[in-house]
């Protein structure tokens, strides 16, 4: 955990991840500090990169996007002229909503949300115009955690 945050921080981020819509007058007074103390904390955080923005988290199957699928990526190509392709191409596609490079037998992991099989062939579709060596896929039956916070208590 970063050397430069006291247990006032984190306390900070926890409630800032359990109530994303606290005003600041009421994170103050959750954390046991004035307004103007909590203000300069949090600017802090921002200034060092912790906090980056605001995000509302909005419930997918609200909006008929019941299929998750986990993407699995082997490439043929290493070279930086292709990563730097393929990169541009997965954060187009609006339906790829995390990218990770990994280690192991794969080179990549994608977290693909869409609304459907026949969604989910499209996306499919623009990921193999890219020569990619292996794509498999796993479709998440159940979210059992999802959107979990970040564990800053430590």
């Amino acid at each position: 955990m970063a050397d430069f945050m006291d247990q006032i921080d984190r306390r900070l981020l926890q409630a800032l991840q359990e109530r994303p819509g606290l005003t600041q007058r009421d994170l103050a007074e959750r954390v046991g500090l004035s307004q103007n103390a909590c203000w300069r904390r949090l600017k802090r955080l921002e200034e060092r990169g912790v906090l980056r923005g605001a995000q509302t988290v909005i419930d997918r199957h609200a909006l008929g996007l019941d299929l998750v699928v986990f993407t699995m990526i082997r490439t043929r190509h290493h070279s930086a002229d292709w990563l730097a392709r393929f990169h541009r191409h997965v954060v187009a596609i609006p339906e790829v909503i995390d990218v990770f490079r990994i280690a192991g037998d794969y080179d990549y992991m994608l977290k693909i949300v869409t609304a459907d099989m026949a969604s989910f062939d499209r996306v499919y579709r623009s990921l193999i115009e890219l020569d990619l060596e292996t794509v498999t896929s796993c479709f998440a039956m159940e979210a059992i955690a999802e959107n979990r916070p970040l564990p800053v208590m430590r």
